[in-house]
């Protein structure tokens, strides 16, 4: 539509102008009489014409832009300084960071678990790979190289070259199902991670020239890779959703965020329904701040969210697996005006995966959330947001936006607070005592805990 307004414009302009060299043409000597009556009309048609293909240009970029507020994808990454970190006040970015340190250093940090417990974790979203390119990531105090081959298989290996030390990742060359280190050359198998190639070696190549691989799985817009402190195999996959893997459900968007708090903290919300009925009951438009959301406002506490859950884990062979089922509903003056209310149907899966299906009058979808340790205490969560095309993109993307208010609330109270092993619970805690139980299974003899001489809170 826009580009035919467009296309009628010019059309119109030139036309104006056609009409001016014609009435020009009708008589020499006419216009040698009215050279400048004819130049006159000339300058004006043309200034009508141009000042109106102006304005409609102008109209046409506010639509455009009006539209990709509206309907493009949400892609909402906060630093990890932008969120959680109110209490600190303002002030320039490197200073705000410096004081993130020293509160990080004056934590208690509790009786921690070990960091990194077993099973399936996040190092990309699909769409952050190409065919033919490779990524360098941060996880589990690792650097891992994650390249997609020629054909379109992702892969996962240790960054660092057996040879010297390069990381392949940063100027590494994909080539086929191989990744070429920068500096030397040699071509690793990203399937094995054998050394397939020593250009300027005429020897064998050695057998113990290989690069260590990851388990990985693309499902659901993600690359997986297993991480399990015994070296074990597996025990579960990552199931897939179907809707997303066909594609019948759209991709809406995603947000971003980093963390500073133990990887428990996060999954363990999902059983601390008590907490909705609290941080999470004043609507989003009274922020994401815990200063300002229990803050008196007349304004904006005629409207609240009400809550209430339970959260069961599963029995084998999907012990790994727990499902959580909330209501959630939202109403006006104290709740004698409910404008709406909705099932959120919640999977967890393993430590570091969950899906969260809506069903709602206007569609359905699944938020996916994946939790992965980049280092003890440093954890990325990523919420990536599908629905069926009914759920149109300007109700999608309040539904994300509106996630994230109510999930930076949540930061900042992890980005503070202690871990408690031993907390002190009443009987409507009894979801965390299970939850507890349920994710203990994810550690094992060899998992790794955090060092509070070795360990450094630097990032």
């Amino acid at each position: 539509m826009l580009t035919n307004s467009f296309v009628s414009l010019v059309t119109e302009y030139f036309r104006h102008t056609n009409m001016t060299e014609q009435l020009a043409a009708v008589s020499p000597l006419g216009f040698s009489l009215h050279a400048g009556d004819w130049w006159w009309a000339d300058c004006g048609a043309h200034e009508g014409a141009l000042w109106s293909l102006l304005f409609y240009l102008v109209g046409a970029l506010l639509l455009f832009l009006a539209y990709r507020a509206a309907f493009s994808p949400v892609d909402r990454v906060k630093d990890l300084t932008e969120v959680g970190w109110g209490c600190l006040g303002g002030g320039r970015k490197a200073s705000l960071a410096e004081r993130i340190r020293e509160v990080q250093r004056l934590r208690k940090k509790g009786n921690l678990p070990p960091v990194y417990p077993n099973g399936w974790f996040a190092v990309l979203q699909s769409r952050e790979l190409a065919k033919g390119q490779v990524k360098s990531v941060q996880v589990f105090g690792q650097t891992l190289a994650v390249f997609r081959g020629d054909d379109g298989v992702a892969h996962v290996t240790d960054a660092y070259c057996p040879h010297i030390g390069a990381n392949m990742a940063v100027g590494g060359v994909v080539k086929g199902d191989c990744l070429e280190c920068p500096f030397h050359g040699w071509r690793f198998r990203g399937s094995d991670g054998k050394c397939v190639d020593i250009p300027y070696s005429t020897k064998a190549i050695p057998r113990t020239a290989s690069v260590k691989t990851w388990i990985s799985r693309e499902v659901t817009g993600f690359i997986f890779v297993w991480h399990d402190a015994e070296g074990r195999d597996p025990m579960w996959e990552v199931p897939a959703v179907p809707q997303v893997e066909e594609g019948s459900w759209t991709y809406r968007g995603r947000t971003e965020h980093q963390i500073l708090a133990h990887i428990q903290e996060m999954p363990e919300n999902g059983a601390d329904v008590a907490h909705l009925a609290h941080l999470h009951v004043p609507i989003i438009f009274k922020g994401s701040d815990l200063r300002d959301i229990f803050a008196k406002n007349s304004l904006l506490d005629f409207a609240k969210h009400t809550w209430s859950g339970e959260w069961e884990a599963r029995a084998a062979p999907e012990s790994h697996a727990a499902d959580l089922t909330i209501k959630h509903s939202f109403s006006l003056f104290g709740g004698r005006l409910k404008l709406f209310s909705m099932m959120v149907k919640v999977e967890q899966l393993g430590p570091g995966l969950v899906y969260l299906y809506f069903n709602t009058i206007l569609g359905s979808g699944v938020l996916v959330q994946t939790v992965t340790p980049l280092e003890p205490l440093r954890q990325k969560v990523v919420h990536q947001f599908f629905s069926s095309r009914t759920f149109i993109a300007p109700c999608a993307k309040f539904v994300i936006l509106s996630e994230a208010r109510h999930f930076e609330r949540d930061i900042m109270v992890w980005n503070n607070k202690q871990y408690l092993s031993q907390p002190l619970l009443v009987s409507e805690d009894r979801f965390i005592v299970k939850f507890r139980r349920w994710y203990s299974q994810f550690y094992s003899e060899n998992s790794p805990k955090f060092s509070f001489t070795k360990e450094s809170l630097e990032w």
